[in-house]
């Protein structure tokens, strides 16, 4: 083992003593630019970089983040005297989204800074506000985007414009945000409170009365407030719950038609009349228990029978009055002859005794209205519809108008009311939003690769240009040297055929004595 690698170090040793001094250089730049690009890559593929994950923080809340970040195992650093949190790169996004759905945090806004990279010197205040916004808006779009269920989003910030007149009243902002959702796919409420809890966060001064949040089948997603669904009484309640209601029939309603028709070709617009007449009664009911015969159990049954026969007066007098006598009976006669007979039955008898509290409930649908637009399968000819398909919808529409109802409103509906609570109209839609495909993005890690590549390269080529160039100066230099005809020796012999032979059987003796003597003895007997 020691010989061969000794070998293999002589051998290295005096290759290397063989090159140039300047292919020596070659070779220890490109070694050196090799380990570079090796290094490089290594750096920037293991590096991690801290991006604002919030800033303007208190210090409670920076401390709050901070304890949640170190409780996940995320690495997180606390820089502007500790109101701002930065995380790696790659997690930020998430970081705020699943925080956002954890109230977290309760002052901070999220950092938009990386935008002013990308402001140009002398750029008015307008213009700095409209890259501000756009940065804004952008920057929640992609957010949204990593939720579970969001394909892509588009968002509008309206900002309250600043007074010249100093006052406690800074105005409200507003957003509205279309998201393009996944066919079918059904938010949580986790979800919608994390969206509605982002935006409010993102944007200062954005209450989250002042955002809406719909998809593109028209389908709006509503924060649900405690406070607002504890009482039936008020009519911000009464109001809230009907457009629950015709929430329900219409997301109901475009589902179902969108799978039939296509979810870009149908919209859906329900209009409802709500009783929310309370009523709340106490009943308290006696019943039989043998309602066939309307009698009860007999729980106790006392009968007396008395009876006399005798000789006297006649049964008969004045009602007796005194201590001892019972009023309204008449006292008896002596002396006279008579029969008495006496019989006396008391039953007391069990019931039924139901008592009932009754609350019905407030919300009623008394009447309701569906109205459809739908997009025909050419555009631009409303009678590519076929009639068949617009009957069929006017008659699910209509199965869903009288099955909502309530039963004490829908009883006296006719065909012909069912059928003026629904309209189906056939036109082509002009205000489809759209969206743009989202590009690929290049990682930064395969432009550096490739550029260490190119750089490689171009290094071999310049390598193999220089060595070519080496092999024709060599050229030139051998064609340029005079031509030395070589002289053979005098002393020399001449190899001919017949000192060929000679030299054959010269070997054939030394080696094979027999054999040589058999062909001597053969050369003999022929001549």
């Amino acid at each position: 083992m020691n010989d061969k690698l000794k070998e293999w170090l002589n051998r290295l040793t005096s290759f290397w003593k063989e090159r140039t001094k300047k292919q020596k250089w070659i070779a220890i730049a490109s070694l050196a630019l090799l380990l570079l690009g090796v290094g490089a890559i290594v750096f920037f593929a293991t590096r991690t970089e801290m991006v604002p994950l919030y800033s303007n923080l208190t210090p409670q809340e920076a401390g709050q983040i901070k304890a949640t970040l170190d409780q996940r195992g995320v690495k997180s650093e606390v820089a502007d005297n500790g109101t701002t949190i930065k995380v790696p790169k790659e997690l930020a996004d998430s970081l705020k989204v699943e925080l956002a759905a954890e109230g977290i945090p309760n002052s901070g806004m999220i950092d938009y800074s990386f935008f002013g990279k990308n402001a140009s010197f002398g750029m008015t205040d307008n213009e700095f506000n409209v890259v501000k916004l756009e940065a804004m808006q952008n920057e929640l779009a992609n957010l949204m985007k990593s939720i579970d269920g969001v394909e892509d989003a588009k968002v509008m910030i309206n900002l309250p414009q600043p007074s010249v007149f100093a006052s406690d009243n800074q105005g409200e902002a507003s957003a509205s945000i279309v998201l393009k959702t996944k066919p079918g796919y059904q938010f949580s409420d986790e979800q919608i409170k994390a969206l509605y809890h982002l935006v409010s966060k993102s944007v200062p001064n954005l209450p989250t009365d002042n955002i809406v949040i719909m998809n593109q089948f028209f389908e709006y997603f509503d924060l649900k407030n405690d406070e607002k669904n504890s009482t039936g009484t008020t009519f911000a309640a009464q109001q809230e719950m009907k457009k629950q209601i015709e929430r329900d029939i219409q997301q109901q309603v475009q589902r179902m038609l969108g799978t039939m028709m296509g979810q870009d070709k149908v919209a859906v617009s329900v209009t409802a009349d709500i009783d929310f007449t309370q009523e709340k009664r106490e009943e308290n009911l006696v019943a039989p228990v043998d309602e066939k015969n309307n009698e009860g159990i007999a729980i106790s049954v006392q009968r007396i029978r008395e009876t006399y026969s005798g000789n006297g007066a006649q049964p008969g007098g004045i009602p007796g009055t005194g201590t001892n006598q019972v009023p309204s009976y008449q006292a008896g006669a002596n002396g006279t002859n008579g029969n008495y007979e006496r019989t006396e039955e008391t039953i007391n008898n069990e019931v039924n005794r139901i008592k009932k509290h009754i609350v019905e409930s407030p919300y009623k649908i008394r009447d309701l209205g569906i109205q459809v637009m739908v997009e025909p399968p050419d555009p631009k000819d409303p009678n590519s519809l076929p009639q068949q398909t617009i009957d069929d919808i006017q008659r699910i529409l209509g199965t869903i108008v009288r099955t909502s109802i309530d039963k004490q409103y829908g009883q006296t509906l006719t065909d012909q009311d069912i059928q003026n609570r629904v309209v189906v109209s056939v036109q082509k839609f002009n205000g489809k939003a759209t969206f743009e495909e989202p590009k690929p993005a290049i990682p930064m890690w395969v432009y550096i690769v490739g550029g260490i590549g190119l750089a490689l390269l171009i290094t071999l080529f310049i390598l193999w240009w220089r060595g070519r160039k080496d092999d024709e100066e060599e050229e030139e230099e051998i064609f340029e040297q005079p031509i030395v005809q070589e002289i053979p020796d005098i002393h020399e012999e001449q190899e001919t055929e017949s000192t060929m032979r000679r030299k054959q059987l010269e070997k054939l003796a030394r080696e094979k004595p027999d054999e040589f003597a058999k062909l001597l003895r053969t050369w003999l007997s022929e001549d």
